[in-house]
């Protein structure tokens, strides 16, 4: 018998898992369409609440004008070691145009101490004048999971 101990938990992540995994700050890759259609990825802090992503993007995030022109996105964020993962399509929701002082600053506020710890703050404050979007991914199909092994469908 070998021991197959290194794969770790493997499947898909329940309810529970997700929602541990995704209070961690692991880095988010946004994917959408830009301008001309063609694919622009790019990393990024995120927040899952109320059964969706919210992201602030700075005023001038080309990634948020061209959510504003396209919705469908997809959003993928993974670890290494457990090789937990959460991937899916969204389709995006411009909650907030460039502002100061909107519906985004609690949003930053929680993120910045989640990826900073407490210098978060010391990063958040001298900006909280410069206007960002607000924007809500809202799921249209997610997958998740964990280990090291094949997912069924590929044996």
């Amino acid at each position: 018998m070998t021991d197959e101990s290194w794969r770790g938990k493997v499947g898909a992540l329940d309810d529970e898992a997700i929602e541990a995994f995704l209070e961690e700050p692991q880095i988010a890759r946004l994917a959408c369409l830009d301008l001309e259609g063609w694919p622009y990825a790019v990393p990024m802090w995120h927040e899952w609440r109320e059964g969706a992503f919210w992201l602030v993007a700075r005023q001038k995030s080309a990634w948020a004008r061209f959510l504003q022109n396209d919705e469908r996105c997809a959003l993928t964020i993974d670890e290494s070691g457990a090789q937990r993962k959460v991937t899916g399509q969204f389709r995006a929701v411009i909650v907030e145009e460039p502002n100061v002082g909107g519906a985004w600053v609690p949003v930053a506020e929680r993120m910045s101490v989640r990826y900073l710890g407490e210098n978060g703050v010391k990063y958040l404050e001298p900006t909280l004048d410069k206007p960002r979007w607000l924007i809500r991914l809202d799921p249209v199909k997610m997958q998740t999971w964990q280990g090291n092994d094949w997912a069924g469908r590929y044996k």
